[in-house]
């Protein structure tokens, strides 16, 4: 099963002060002009098709810059939270796995009936 891969999104105009923008560098590899233009159009995607660690990486050094931003999911197109909070428990548009699986997902119980996952002995039966 393939993992989704993250986009890392400037949520709003924030605090557009020079920690901000150094932090908006370090992410994306801009320039400073052109990192003042991507926080001045936000909401908008500084960072794609990333995997979840280097996803959520990018995400906290843009937050202790004091950059408003949060990471969509590849599959289901919604925003994690970043305080701990769930995420809608609609489904996931992955052709990959249940919406139980996804990472975006506050769900934790899977209704498949053969599910590698929460019974990894379903291959013997």
């Amino acid at each position: 099963m393939e993992d989704p891969e993250f986009s890392v999104v400037l949520t709003g105009a924030a605090y557009s002060g020079p920690s901000a923008l150094k932090a908006i560098r370090l992410v994306t590899g801009l320039s400073l002009w052109h990192s003042r233009q991507l926080l001045d159009s936000a909401p908008v995607t500084a960072r794609a098709e990333l995997p979840y660690g280097e996803a959520a990486a990018a995400l906290r050094r843009l937050q202790q810059g004091g950059v408003q931003a949060a990471l969509c999911c590849g599959y289901c197109e919604r925003l994690l939270p970043t305080d701990g909070t769930p995420v809608d428990p609609g489904p996931c548009r992955s052709r990959y796995w249940p919406t139980a699986h996804c990472q975006a997902n506050s769900e934790t119980v899977c209704d498949l009936d053969r599910c590698p996952t929460h019974d990894p002995n379903w291959l013997r039966r």
